[in-house]
């Protein structure tokens, strides 16, 4: 591996524990303005990177412009990385049942589900890990209805060759303004695409201020409209959704986080090291900048840390100011 290639990365956020900082967190950052102009670089934001989930809103767009039809609930859980509760599963299975499908057509990978009490539940009944209750079934489920509203073929909807694949790297590319030069695999089995920072915040920007009723706004209106389907009880994505009116917000596995103001101002940022607990506190200080109220993202940066029961330090993004 080759050193050079190492992105150079900044500190995000901190944790803090008495006097002492005892974490760093590094990763880069690209804030952009509702005009487009101004941009706010932490680390190199330009890199390539793996989205991971954070593309499952843009091909959400793809699917639509292929013609499928979806309900906005539905349409908010193939953007999703669900919890997996109840409401999650029969919304998954009802997008198979449209298309004629069960799911066994499934072709994700099997887990449990993501969410700690939707999990804990699941287990105490005595079930185990299925493909319905992985994380990204909403989203498989919509690319078989897809296939199925254009006539091609859902064995093979997965592979790098088949309509689906053609349909869905355009899309990206036509979002983000970026062309695809590096594939890989996701974890539940679809393609997963290098892009920058940059070109995933100019995508959900592009998003927010679509004109209503196109592919992009129903997109994005839709996971705003069902922010509980976009992740689930708990889980950060959702409740920032609820308390920023217009906001879309998607996470992504190994530190990834983009988000869109309703105003068409983005911010998307990477942990480096792919932790999770870093994401929303180095977003927040970035969202602030942006002109969300502060008040508003007290429940998502200057995480307490404890000590013996007591408050003793906090994990916080690092101030970003434009």
């Amino acid at each position: 591996m080759n050193r050079s290639n190492f992105p150079a990365h900044a500190p995000l956020a901190v944790q803090t524990r008495g006097d002492l900082i005892e974490s760093v967190h590094y990763g880069s950052l690209v804030a952009l303005t509702s005009d487009g102009g101004s941009v706010l670089l932490r680390g190199e934001p330009t890199a390539r990177m793996y989205p991971r989930s954070a593309l499952k809103p843009l091909m959400a767009v793809a699917m639509l412009r292929a013609g499928v039809e979806l309900s906005d609930e539905q349409l908010a859980l193939a953007s999703a990385s669900h919890s997996g509760a109840a409401e999650h599963q029969s919304t998954a299975a009802a997008i198979l049942a449209g298309a004629g499908l069960t799911p066994a057509d499934l072709g994700n990978s099997t887990d449990l589900p993501y969410g700690v009490e939707e999990r804990v539940q699941w287990l105490a009944a005595g079930n185990g890990p299925t493909q319905l209750t992985q994380n990204c079934s909403g989203k498989h489920a919509a690319l078989l209805a897809t296939c199925v509203h254009n006539g091609w073929s859902v064995e093979n909807y997965l592979h790098a060759d088949h309509p689906l694949a053609a349909l869905i790297r355009a899309t990206v590319e036509d979002l983000t303004g970026e062309a695809i030069t590096i594939v890989s695999t996701d974890g539940c089995g679809t393609e997963v695409f290098a892009l920058s920072l940059t070109g995933m915040a100019r995508a959900f920007a592009r998003m927010v201020t679509a004109k209503p009723g196109t592919p992009e706004r129903r997109v994005a209106d839709a996971m705003r409209a069902h922010p509980g389907m976009v992740a689930g009880r708990g889980r950060d994505v959702t409740a920032l959704m609820q308390t920023v009116p217009g906001l879309l917000a998607k996470d992504g596995f190994e530190g990834i986080q983009v988000i869109a103001l309703a105003d068409g101002s983005a911010v998307a940022l990477k942990i480096s090291d792919g932790g999770d607990r870093a994401r929303m506190p180095a977003a927040t200080p970035a969202l602030i900048a942006l002109g969300v109220d502060p008040e508003q993202m007290t429940a998502f940066n200057r995480l307490p840390v404890y000590g013996g029961g007591h408050h003793v330090g906090e994990l916080l993004g690092l101030p970003v100011p434009l």
